[in-house]
């Protein structure tokens, strides 16, 4: 919840300035994939967290006779990578020999999956060129990350190199670029812009939404003109929706944040939303959820503005669900969208929903075409029925990214949240019919619907937690016994029920503030699979599983054995006690 406010509160921003800078001036080609490691998912950190992108990569060029030299001064906690160095001559009569990098540091990277080589605190890049002219450009592209979890997209600029006096000058702005070929090449993105919101369309994330849209046509009996205000209206949600994107990407971008199509992914809570609506539209399209249906028909009144809005709600449902697509050619316009002025980006977002929405208009407004769409028939329920399938594929899918975002504990966390939304589906129905306790029956389903919303934060909380242990080994334990280090050992598996208890109940943040405080070491070993160690262990304290809990003290002495339930104030008393 609070991160939805944070995020209205910029888009309220966004739309109360009378105007504001444009964050793109440093950009460069987001179609370019570049490496977002899972810790910048989060969209709440402060703007401040982060440097832009020109003040944590610094660099100047000179010219040493035949050999053009760059020397960068990175940011504290910021790095470049060596292989994200590019430098490309724009004249034919001007040849760039091989770079020649300094030794840096190998890193293990998880986008790329192998050890890279980066650059911290200093670089200097050397580079042999040969030319016949007085005057040359080049352009320089670099790419870097910051410890604390951004990565950012890859940095474009451009280099003046005047060999009559020794300078060189380096611009955000490519060199020689006429208005005319800027609205050319305007004209074209905008056209991809337009083709990709199409395509867009036959993705599976929305081509549920707009057929049930769309064969509402067949049962509608409204005029031609309400059905074309309808269109007008869902045109109106679509575009709408884009552009309140683009606003909080142009805002995030401006903080200095690398944010591009699809930033709403990288936040776990966003994620987890989607797998709920995606969830309960294929309840809906099952046939299990007909409240949801009302979204995505025309709406049976005939007075058409009794259902304008849910067409305008349907517009921005397709937007939302359209979230994890990218379509053909929208990369290319998206690219060339963040390296323009901020009017000029969203623009081009206005036609990706112009595009999206491009299918329902010409259908409101030809009404030819809608007399040429199937007959009403049985075959409608079984196809909204089969169009079920690609929304819960699409749940399972992000069920997937969620997991690779955070740990297996909030996939279970939100399995279990989906259940408590079936349930409470399952108890609304039985009210409905009529059976007794009618209100009670609802009361605890809207309980359980918000206990499904809530039951993932937990699962998040956990993760802050996942490095505050070592991997049990006996080598590990007899290093810090002979430095007289308390140490307490958690036995545990994945399996064990009573394990996964013991940690949420007892091992929260007071318990680490013990192990903290009193400077105890926390071992954990994880026997979900054999791990002789670990059994060995468990032998050797007469036990046949866990949980085991091994409490030892400071210097010499045997470990106190820990009850297998675990209450948090005896634990902390324990742990006290070691000192």
């Amino acid at each position: 919840m609070k991160q939805l406010l944070k995020t209205m509160l910029l888009i309220a921003g966004f739309l109360g300035s009378t105007g504001f800078a444009d964050p793109f001036s440093n950009a460069s080609d987001l179609a370019t994939s570049s490496p977002v490691t899972a810790s910048n998912i989060s969209l709440t950190q402060s703007a401040s967290k982060f440097l832009p992108v020109q003040q944590a990569f610094q660099v100047t060029a000179s010219i040493d006779r035949e050999q053009l030299i760059f020397d960068w001064t990175i940011a504290k906690g910021y790095y470049l990578y060596q292989q994200g160095f590019k430098i490309q001559s724009l004249e034919s009569t001007t040849e760039l020999g091989a770079t020649e990098f300094a030794v840096g540091s190998r890193k293990w990277d998880e986008f790329f999956e192998a050890e890279v080589e980066v650059y911290y605190d200093h670089t200097r890049l050397k580079v042999p060129f040969s030319t016949g002219n007085q005057n040359f450009d080049l352009r320089l592209e670099s790419q870097g990350c910051a410890d604390a979890g951004l990565c950012y997209p890859p940095y474009s600029q451009w280099l003046s190199v005047d060999m009559a006096n020794g300078s060189v000058k380096i611009s955000t702005v490519a060199p020689n670029s006429p208005p005319a070929e800027l609205s050319t090449s305007l004209w074209s993105i905008l056209l991809l812009a337009l083709a990709g919101g199409l395509i867009l369309n036959l993705m599976p994330c929305v081509f549920p939404v707009l057929s049930i849209k769309v064969l509402s046509f067949t049962r509608s009996h409204q005029t031609v003109a309400e059905k074309q205000l309808h269109g007008l209206a869902y045109t109106l949600g679509v575009v709408v929706s884009f552009l309140l994107i683009a606003a909080v990407m142009l805002l995030f971008r401006a903080s200095g944040e690398a944010v591009g199509w699809g930033f709403q992914l990288q936040s776990p809570n966003f994620v987890i939303f989607l797998i709920y609506l995606f969830s309960a539209i294929g309840l809906s399209l099952s046939g299990y959820l007909p409240v949801g249906t009302a979204l995505m028909s025309l709406g049976q009144s005939s007075k058409a503005s009794n259902s304008l809005s849910s067409s305008f709600v349907t517009g921005v449902l397709a937007t939302t669900v359209a979230s994890p697509c990218t379509a053909p050619f929208m990369g290319p316009a998206l690219g060339f969208a963040i390296a323009q002025p901020s009017s000029v980006a969203l623009l081009v977002f206005a036609f990706l929903g112009l595009g999206m929405a491009l299918p329902f208009v010409v259908l409101t407004w030809i009404p030819e075409l809608t007399n040429k769409l199937p007959k009403p028939g049985q075959w409608m329920n079984s196809l909204r029925q089969f169009l079920a399938f690609p929304m819960y594929l699409t749940a399972i899918w992000l069920l997937w990214v969620a997991g690779r975002q955070t740990s297996v504990d909030v996939v279970i966390a939100i399995c279990i949240g989906l259940l408590l939304i079936i349930m409470a589906i399952w108890l609304w129905q039985l009210a409905s019919k009529g059976s007794t306790k009618i209100r009670y029956k609802k009361l605890i389903a809207i309980g359980l619907l918000i206990s499904a919303a809530l039951i993932p934060q937990l699962g998040l909380k956990t993760l802050d937690q996942k490095q505050q242990w070592e991997a049990y080994t006996a080598q590990r334990l007899a290093e810090l016994r002979r430095a007289e280090k308390p140490v307490f050992i958690n036995l545990t598996a994945d399996w064990c029920i009573t394990c996964l208890v013991n940690e949420r109940v007892a091992m929260g943040d007071k318990f680490l503030q013990a192990l903290q405080t009193h400077n105890i070491a926390y071992l954990r070993g994880d026997w979900t699979n054999n791990d002789p160690q670990i059994t060995q262990l468990l032998n050797q304290y007469n036990r046949s599983g866990v949980p085991l809990y091994l409490l030892y003290p400071r210097g010499p002495g045997s470990a106190e054995v820990l009850p297998q339930i675990l209450l948090e104030s005896s634990l902390l008393d324990a742990l006290n006690s070691a000192k």
